[in-house]
Formats: structure tokens, sequence, C-alpha cells
């Protein structure tokens, strides 16, 4: 109950806040942005004016988005930007009355405090209205243009630039070229390469208006150098018609058609119309000059197919400009629609206040009488748990004490085990030993019987010293664990060195070992526990087989990892035996056939080492068929 209260004041709590927070967000976003997104604004606004002239579709793509963000901010300034960049776009691509239409529209909204902008915007105006023969209104917009320009070296000679192209166009060369050493002047002062660049450009035109065809080629050089430095393909395609023009001045005809060409290449892939149609006329002209009229002819009626096709295209992308400028006009008003729509939900959101204000704090009152209660029920709760969780663990660790307890007691019983077995084991040699050098001190055996009792009491020694070999071993790995050194090792050489080993006990039971081990068949293993496992394993076969029987030491690769056996032709083990011998709670020892006696320890050993290196200790055996103890080993790399 107390949860669903709570879950309801705060559902009602987050309601109230959302119903301010909408509307006041909203408010902050179109009135108060955050400085980093006028910036961003800002930032894409430059990327447009920078790219407008290599990548106009892009940048066009770019001012649309600028001009929705401030439109959404109401960020005034950048809206006067985006629609200046939006103009200088259309009129890179020769749309000038759309042109005209974005270029005033960014002057309503460009602020008097941002002069060098407005200087932009009247410039890119003049420029507009020249391109579209309205001189008067050109030169009025430009003088607008050096009045925002203040001082500012940089903006000034841009303004004269283009009134070097309006004099130009109109004949009035000297003031052209005046204009164009002036504002080449400002620019070097303001450091602007680019606009340097256009202005060789234009001396190169002056010069050939003039027909003064060498200063004009001279020009143009610098003019296409800079172009190409400054990324300019605009400027270039100009250049190459203006080079076409100056050639055929100089009769260089063959030259003349080059340039003419490549004008023709570059305007279209950059849809420039007026620089196509002015370097196919520079074509045309060239073969009419060489008297070659059907070339000439020929080149005419491409161009008129061209011109005509380019008609079409224009059309369709003035629909595609129309549709553009709905589209981007449609956005903007959804935009307001989406203010006004947030005042008066924000109006009907504060209607709702006062309600939900008071029905706050009627909550909150029962609130704060619940939680006392609440909060005296939850420490109940905790506290219980607590308690659970206690004595859960007290159970815990008494089973955990218990399962040692029982561990160690097992452990206990294989020691005391052990110890008996072992005492007995040790008796009988140390006893034989002692009553054989007794009686040879006292003279009743001779050298020569000793030495016969010495070979017979040999493996029995050997044996014991198995035992203790095996019981240390045991010991130290209960006690502190192995250390483990890892060597590619020769099992082949390793059973010749346990034939040496056994070699008489192997004698007196007249048995046959056989090394069926392939040489030079290594595994990844500690040298030392192998010897410990093959060593017991060995022991074992000969402990459990009878005189002239086999024992054979084999290895075989299996999937990556060599298979180590030592099959013994022994008195084998029963199911049930072979189900208690690897456990230490229900681990054995039968004597031999020759009644040799042992502890088992030896087989828990191998067992140990075997898991230590890597692998898995495994037996088949029958009753009074032998027995098979094999292992897996890592196969060594070079034999992988």
């Amino acid at each position: 109950m107390m949860m669903r209260i709570s879950t309801l004041i705060l559902f009602i709590s987050l309601l109230n806040r959302s119903a301010y927070a909408a509307p006041a967000s909203q408010k902050n976003t179109l009135a108060n942005p955050e400085p980093v997104t006028y910036a961003n604004i800002d930032r894409l606004n430059n990327i447009c004016s920078n790219i407008f002239l290599t990548y106009p579709d892009s940048a066009h793509k770019i001012a649309d988005t600028a001009l929705i963000l401030s439109e959404k901010l109401n960020y005034s300034f950048g809206k006067g930007r985006s629609f200046l960049n939006l103009g200088i776009i259309y009129w890179s691509q020769s749309y000038y009355p759309v042109s005209l239409f974005y270029l005033k529209s960014a002057i309503t909204f460009l602020p008097k405090d941002r002069p060098l902008y407005l200087s932009d915007a009247y410039r890119a105006l003049g420029r507009t209205y020249a391109d579209l023969k309205d001189y008067k209104q050109a030169l009025i917009n430009l003088d607008t243009a050096s009045y925002f320009a203040g001082n500012n070296a940089a903006r000034l000679a841009e303004v004269y630039s283009e009134r070097t192209y309006i004099y130009n166009l109109t004949g009035d060369y000297d003031k052209a070229l005046g204009f164009v050493k002036y504002s080449l002047k400002l620019n070097r002062i303001a450091k602007a390469e680019d606009h340097i660049a256009v202005l060789y450009g234009r001396m190169a035109s002056i010069y050939l208006a003039e027909k003064n065809y060498r200063a004009a080629i001279a020009y143009n050089d610098t003019a296409a150098f800079m172009s190409i430095k400054i990324h300019n393909k605009r400027l270039l395609a100009y250049t190459y018609t203006d080079y076409a023009l100056a050639c055929n001045g100089l009769g260089q005809y063959a030259k003349a058609v080059d340039y003419a060409k490549k004008g023709i290449t570059l305007s279209d892939s950059l849809g420039l119309m007026d620089a196509e149609t002015k370097a196919f006329n520079a074509l045309v002209t060239t073969y009419e000059l060489k008297h070659d009229y059907l070339t000439a002819l020929g080149y005419q009626k491409r161009f008129n197919i061209i011109k005509d096709s380019l008609t079409n295209i224009a059309k369709l992308k003035t629909v595609k400009l129309v549709q553009n400028y709905y589209d981007l006009n449609a956005k903007m008003n959804q935009l307001t629609i989406m203010s006004v729509n947030a005042k008066l939900n924000e109006a009907k959101i504060r209607s709702q206040h006062i309600i939900i204000r008071m029905l706050l704090f009627s909550m909150v009152i029962l609130l704060a009488i619940l939680t006392g209660t609440y909060y005296f029920y939850k420490q109940k709760i905790l506290l219980g748990n607590k308690l659970q969780v206690q004595h859960k663990e007290l159970l815990e660790q008494k089973k955990l004490i218990e399962e040692q307890s029982a561990n160690l007691q097992k452990v206990n019983d294989l020691k005391d085990k052990l110890f008996a077995v072992i005492g007995h084991d040790l008796r009988s040699p140390i006893a034989n030993l002692s009553n054989i050098t007794e009686m040879f001190d006292e003279g009743y055996l001779t050298p020569e019987e000793v030495h016969d009792l010495m070979k017979n009491i040999n493996p029995i020694i050997k044996g014991v010293g198995l035992t203790l070999s095996n019981l240390i071993e045991w010991a130290g790995s209960q006690i502190k664990g192995h250390n483990l050194t890892l060597s590619n090792v020769d099992i082949f050489l390793m059973g010749v060195e346990m034939e040496q080993t056994f070699i008489h006990a192997l004698q007196v039971k007249n048995i046959e070992f056989v090394n069926k081990a392939y040489p030079g068949q290594g595994a990844v293993a500690d040298e030392n526990h192998l010897k410990v496992i093959l060593r017991n394993l060995i022991s074992n076969a000969i402990k459990f087989t009878s005189d002239k029987g086999t024992i054979k030491l084999s290895t075989t690769i299996e999937n990556n990892g060599l298979i180590v056996s030592v099959t013994d032709s022994g008195k084998g083990m029963s199911a049930e035996e072979l189900d208690k011998l690897f456990y230490l709670n229900t681990h054995f020892s039968n004597s031999g056939t020759s009644g040799e006696k042992g502890t088992g320890i030896g087989l828990l050993l191998c067992k140990e080492l075997v898991e230590l290196n890597g692998g898995i200790l495994k037996v088949k055996s029958k009753l009074g068929a032998g027995s098979t103890f094999y292992f897996n080993l890592p196969l060594a790399k070079s034999y992988v």
C-alpha cells in the first residue's frame, strides 16, 4: 500500500515537472540556447562558405540544416548567414533570381552589429545584379557593401573586385584595371589568396577584351596555377575558356582547341552553363578561323544539342529548386507552429498547476504519516532477514567443519594404514639383511653364499625403496603441492631406462619387456613426474605378472595428444576392484604373483601426477587376462 502511494505521488510530481519542463525547455531552446549550440550553427555556416565552389550540392544541404537549426533556436544571425550561404550557392550555379531572393532575406536577418557580414550580403547582391545585366542596381549595392566594409581591407578588396567585373562588362577597361590593381593591393594586405587568384583571372579577361592576348595569357597562367592550388574549379573553368580565346587571337589554334575542350569538360561537370557556352563559342570560332567550316558546323550542332539538353536539365533543376524551397519553407513553418502550440500548452499547464500543487501538498502530508509506519515495518523485516542470513551462514560453516573433519579422519586412517604396512614391509627386508650380516660375521656364510642371497634380496630392497620414494613424493604433494617443470620427453628413451631399472626383477620372473613406444615421439610433461608414473606402473605390472609373462610399453597419437599405455599379461582385476582403485577412501593393495606386498599408494600418486601434467589415468582390466593402464599427455608441437 505504501509503495503504491509513493509511486502515485512520484508520478504526479513527474507529470507536473514535465508539464512545465516542456514549454520551459522549448522557450530556452528558442530564446536562450546554450552557447555551444550557436557555435555548432556557426561552424556549419563556416564549412558551407568554404566548400560551395567545390562541392555546391553538399554546401546546399549544410546550409539548409543550419537554417532549420537557426529557426528552431530563433538565432537571427544564424538565419542571416544561412540565407547568405544559400544565395551565394545559387549564384554559383547561375540561378540568379533565386539567389536574389535568398540574399535579400539574409539582409533582413543579419544584425547591424555584424557589418562585415552585411557587406558580404550586399556585395553578393551587387555581383548577382551584374550577372543579370542590371549594372545600376549592381553599383548601388556595391556602394552599400563598401559602407558596411568600413576599413576592413579584405572586404573592401572583394567589393572593388566586383566593380572591376562590372566595368569590364561595360567596356570601361581603364577603370576596371585601376580597381583590379587597388583590389590586389588590399588583398595582399589581407593575405586573401583565393581572391587574389580571382583578380588575376579578372585581369586576364580585361586584357582579352582589349585584344592584348599575350598579357591575357600571362595573367591567365597565374590565375590557373592559383585556382588549382586553392581548389577553385569555377575559376579554372573560366580560365580554360579565356586561354582558348587568347590562343585564337594569336593564331595558336591547336592550343585553342585543347583549352576549349578542357573548359567544356570542367564546366559541364560543375553545371556552369555560361562558361560552357563561352567555351563552345571559342571552339567554333577556332575552326572558323582555320577555315574548317565543316568541323565548326559540327561543334555548333553538337553545342545546340547539348544546349537543348542543358535547357531541359535546367528546367528539371528549376522544378527541384522550387520543391526544395517549399520543403525548406514547410519545415520552417512547422517549427513556427510547434512554437505556437508550445505556448498554448504552457498556458493550459499553468492553469492546472495550482490544482496539482494542492494535490501534491495533501499527498506529501499523507506520505509523511505513512513513512514512519513503513520505516519501522521495514526495519523489522530487515532484522528478520539478517537473522536468517546469519543462521544460514552458521549452518554452512557447521557443514564445512563436518566435511573437513571427515576428510581429516580419512587421511589420518590412511596414514595409520600406510605406517602399519610400511612398518611390516620394512621389518622383513631389514631382519633378513641383519641375519645375513650376523651369519657372515660369525662365519656361517661364505662370500659366495652372501652374494647369491643378496641377488635374491635385491628386488625386495628395490621394492621397499620404491615404496619409500612414493611415500615421500605423496607426502610432499599433500603438504606443499607439486612443482611442475615441463619439457619434451621421449617415451621410448624413458622406456629403455625403465627396462634397465627393473632388469633384475624381470629376469627373476622371466618376464619379457616389450618397448613399443615410437622413437622420437615426444610429449610435453615434467620428466621426473613421468619417471615416477612409469616406474610405479611397470613395478605393479611386474608384481602382478606371472613367470614367463609379458609387459608392453606403447604409445599412440590421438586427437593431437599422446596416449601412453603399460599392458601386462598378469592376473587382472574384477569390476568391483576397478571401481575402488583410484579413490583415497577405498584404495586397496593385493599381493603379487610371488607374494609381493604393497601399500597401494603408488597408483594414487600416479593419478595425481598424470592429472597435474594435464592428463587422465585410466585402466582396462579383466580378471585372469591382464591389465592396461593408460593416460594421455599433450603432444610436443613438432609432432602436432
